[in-house]
């Protein structure tokens, strides 16, 4: 087990989002869930927590209440081969959700994503790449590179 792993508050839907991001990464596993005894604020057999594995990244989601939602200030960010990946991961994760900007986007538990492009970094190093991306929601791979390339 990773010695820090995210621990995410949700209001009431750990386990559905939790079974949600298995379906949609390969190379996952649930880990553990704990299930409430009626003790607390959970009714009995609620998933008071939830612990994951996304491709090798460990996250434990917890069934907190409405006291505190997901923002922007916290995402993950996949990194994209291609524009394929991108697309694959973009359509999955914003289904139900809504499109942000610059690669980023709100999925329909109210986490935040980040679907960008491996070599993102390299390409931003070009100014009018830098101005491309600023004009995009989701990213187009072919028009960063053309962007660099002027």
């Amino acid at each position: 087990m990773s010695k820090i792993t995210p621990f995410l508050w949700f209001n009431d839907n750990a386990e559905e989002a939790a079974e949600f991001y298995l379906s949609v990464f390969p190379e996952t596993k649930k880990l553990s869930e704990l299930r409430s005894s009626g003790t607390g604020p959970w009714p009995s057999g609620k998933v008071v927590t939830i612990s994951i594995e996304l491709m090798g990244q460990p996250m434990t989601f917890m069934n907190g209440g409405p006291a505190h939602a997901l923002n922007p200030a916290f995402s993950y960010s996949v990194s994209c081969q291609d524009q394929a990946e991108i697309d694959l991961y973009w359509d999955r994760l914003v289904e139900g959700g809504k499109p942000m900007a610059c690669g980023w986007l709100t999925d329909k538990f109210g986490l935040c994503w980040q679907i960008v492009p491996t070599k993102i970094g390299e390409l931003l190093k070009h100014p009018k790449a830098m101005a491309a991306m600023m004009t995009m929601v989701k990213f187009d791979v072919a028009a960063l590179e053309a962007a660099a390339r002027q």
